[in-house]
């Protein structure tokens, strides 16, 4: 009851300097005052008020019991171990992945043939047309692909990267 009339008394209070704001021609501001000053008893109609000072009594509560009980470090101690354990089992699934997959190095990432361009082959006389514009190499299928790759290390290599 002693809440509701706080919460009454700073909405009255609130909405008496909108009022005064407004007779000075501010009415945005005003606007904004009057919802402000509106916040405090909505809150205690709703009931959140109380709701606050209970959750800040349980907050209160559990702080004490922190500093106070043993055995509340000790749940924190055990929710340390499962999050060690969480994270343990994460990285040695990956682990036991890459060794399953013999590795990434190991594994080609292209095929050597889909080193060539896509574009231009399918038209005749312009086979050359993307070697001769890389400067004049002709890319042979069976090669490794570093050939094409030459341009973009130099490009690379100009702008310090």
């Amino acid at each position: 009851m002693f809440t509701t009339t706080v919460c009454a008394a700073l909405s009255a209070a609130g909405l008496a300097i909108a009022m005064l704001t407004a007779y000075r021609r501010r009415f945005r501001r005003a606007t904004k005052i009057a919802a402000l000053s509106l916040l405090p008893i909505g809150l205690a109609m709703a009931g959140l008020v109380e709701l606050g000072g209970e959750v800040g009594t349980a907050t209160g509560d559990w702080a004490t019991d922190l500093v106070l009980k043993p055995s509340v470090w000790g749940g924190f101690g055990v929710l340390a171990v499962a999050v060690l354990l969480w994270v343990a089992q994460r990285f040695a699934g990956e682990r036991a992945k890459r060794k399953a997959g013999g590795g990434a190095a190991s594994a080609p990432a292209a095929a050597p043939a889909a080193s060539r361009p896509a574009l231009g082959g399918g038209r005749a006389g312009k086979a050359d047309a993307p070697a001769s514009a890389a400067g004049g190499r002709k890319s042979s299928g069976s090669g490794s692909g570093d050939e094409d790759f030459s341009d973009i290390e130099a490009i690379l290599k100009k702008h310090g990267i």
